[in-house]
Parts: structure tokens; C-alpha cells; sequence
């Protein structure tokens, strides 16, 4: 009898796995570990020969020390900042993303957030349903025409290029900072390079961060960065939750600095209640109840998305077992 190999989705899912079973079903059992925490992992991990992980928990070394006999972590996203991709390479595991997937949700989602901001969609939705103002255009007044105003990319990889021929063709002036780009691709999109980030922050109505989270980008959208950004202007982030120090969002709020920001990734998720950002959008006396837009973590999604993460994620597992060359390992 073949060897049936064990695949251990750990997070986020908990249906009946018929895309992964499409997949590995001939050779494979799928094992649903529906974990919130990484030590919900015990006892079900260790044997497995393959995980299929997403963004809810974290692989530390504490789990990928247990492991016996993995041969592949497949990450149901882009980001690998919640699993040690270092010490599962010293552990022969690789680790491999989804690259391709939910490009076009995602630009979409950062646009759609940019529009309902600038525009004062959701502004005047906020104001109106709480029987608070005019029922006038004068709830968000002023608005700028978003035509011709500076449209700052941070990080121009797939999600972030595609989000930035979205706003140029809104119109607006894309300008990126990237410094892993090489010189050139800016004039391939017909969009113009920031030598440093303070050169995009300076100049940009809206700022939309599209960058993994590293050393370098924690905390990188903080007070500082946002006092150098004119006044007033936007803030989307569909990227990390760590990118931006969220703790500086309420004052650049109320004071005006900022005009809005949409927010679908936090540092926690789900968030304190504690939280300052998190007290300040809830309270109906705080601007930001009317000026923050916050998701959770959903940009990423659509049926047809949702399918083709699931899909390639079996199918690399499928790869590693059957040893075949495994796709974008990132370790």
C-alpha cells in the first residue's frame, strides 16, 4: 500500500477542505488543526510531513523544533514574517509562498479604501447614520479633486504596481519608494522614484504601504513620518500591521494632520479593546470614529482568490511530496 502523507492545515480554515482534497486526496490526509494560538499546535503538528499555514498564528522555533519529518511549510499569503523561515531552513523545511495570488484584490481593496476616504464616502455614511450635521456636502468639506494630487507607493512589488497604475489611472501623480527596484522600472510604469522615503512622505496626498514587514519597515510609518506628510492627507495600509506604529494614528486624527486612513492590517488581530486606535474608532466623540475605515485583514479576499491560494498551496505540498521542484521558496 502507498504511503499517505499528512498535511496539517493550521489556521484560519476549518471547512471541509475540498480544494486542498482535490488536490492530495490520492495521497495525502488533510488534518484541520482550526488553531488561535501556536501551542493549539501540540500534538497534532509533530508527525505531519507538510503545514499549510496563514496569517493567525506564528511558527516559532518552539513548534518547528518538534517537527519530525516535514518536508515543506506552504504560507497561504505573500508575507513569511510569521514563521522563522531561518531556523526551518536549518531544519531542511522549506518554506514557500503564494506570490501571485490576490494582486488584483488587494489594489483594489487600497484603492476602494483611498476613494471612500478622499472622497468623503465614508464620512458623510459615518456622520449621516448617527444623525449628526447637514445632510449637506458640507459634512467633508473641504475635499480636494483627486486629480493631479501625489499618490506615494511603498513598495512597488506586484500588489504595490498594480495598485499604482489603479491610481494613475485615476489621474494622479504615482510617485514610489522602493530601494530594491532597480533604476528603470519607474519609466516602464511612467511613475516617478523617491530617492528616500521622506521624499515620497513630503510630497504625497495619499500614501499606500505595499511592503513586507522586516526590520527595516517595522514601525517605519510612525509620528515623525506622518508630521512630514503634508496637511492634511491619507494613510492606507494593506501591507503589515507592524508597518505603522498605530499608537500615533488617534492624534494625527484629531489634530487634522491626518484627513483619514484605512487600516485592514494591526499588530494584533484581533485587536486589543484597549488599544488607542481601536477606542479612538469606536468612540462616536472621536474624529476617527467618522475618518477611519478599519477591516480585518480582508483585502486579500475573493471567492476566486480565496480558491487559488488554497489550490496552489495543495499543489506545492503535492510537489514536495511527490519530489518535484517546489515554487517560490523563500528560505
Amino acid at each position: 500500500m502507498a504511503k499517505r502523507f499528512k498535511v496539517v492545515i493550521t489556521d484560519f480554515l476549518n471547512d471541509d477542505f475540498s480544494i486542498e482534497k482535490g488536490v492530495l486526496d490520492d495521497i495525502a490526509d488533510i488534518v484541520p488543526a482550526d488553531a488561535k494560538r501556536e501551542d493549539d499546535l501540540i500534538g497534532i503538528v509533530e508527525n505531519a510531513d507538510a503545514l499549510v499555514t496563514y496569517h493567525a498564528i506564528t511558527l516559532t522555533k518552539r513548534t518547528l523544533g518538534r517537527l519530525e519529518k516535514c518536508k515543506i511549510i506552504s504560507r497561504g499569503g505573500v508575507g513569511c514574517d510569521n514563521i522563522d523561515c531561518g531556523y526551518a531552513r536549518e531544519r531542511g523545511i522549506d518554506v514557500a509562498n503564494i506570490p501571485d495570488y490576490g494582486t488584483e484584490e488587494v489594489a483594489d481593496f487600497a484603492i476602494g479604501m483611498m476613494l471612500s476616504l478622499t472622497r468623503g464616502i465614508h464620512l458623510y455614511n459615518s456622520r449621516l447614520r448617527k444623525q449628526e450635521g447637514l445632510w449637506s456636502h458640507q459634512q467633508a468639506s473641504p475635499l480636494a479633486r483627486l486629480r493631479g494630487q501625489f499618490f506615494g507607493v511603498v513598495g512597488l512589488g506586484r500588489i504595490g504596481t498594480a495598485t499604482a497604475i489603479r491610481a494613475k489611472s485615476l489621474g494622479m501623480k504615482v510617485v514610489y519608494y522602493d530601494p530594491y527596484k532597480p533604476l528603470g522600472y519607474d519609466k516602464s510604469l511612467g511613475v516617478t522614484r523617491a530617492e528616500t522615503l521622506e521624499e515620497l512622505l513630503s510630497k504625497s496626498y495619499v500614501v499606500s504601504l505595499h511592503c513586507p514587514l522586516t526590520e527595516e519597515t517595522h514601525h517605519m510609518i510612525d509620528t515623525a513620518a506622518i508630521d512630514s506628510m503634508p496637511e492634511p492627507s491619507y494613510l492606507v495600509n494593506t501591507s503589515r500591521g507592524e508597518v505603522v506604529d498605530n499608537h500615533a494614528l488617534p492624534e494625527a486624527i484629531r489634530s487634522g494632520k491626518l484627513a483619514g486612513a484605512g487600516i485592514d492590517v494591526l499588530e494584533q488581530e484581533p485587536p486589543d479593546d484597549n488599544h488607542p486606535l481601536i477606542r479612538a474608532w469606536r468612540d462616536p466623540e472621536h474624529p476617527a470614529h467618522d475618518r477611519v475605515i478599519m477591516t480585518p485583514h480582508a483585502a486579500f479576499y475573493s471567492d476566486e482568490g480565496l480558491y487559488e491560494i488554497r489550490r496552489k498551496g495543495a499543489e506545492n505540498c503535492r510537489r514536495a511530496f511527490l519530489g518535484q521542484s517546489i515554487l517560490n521558496v523563500v528560505n
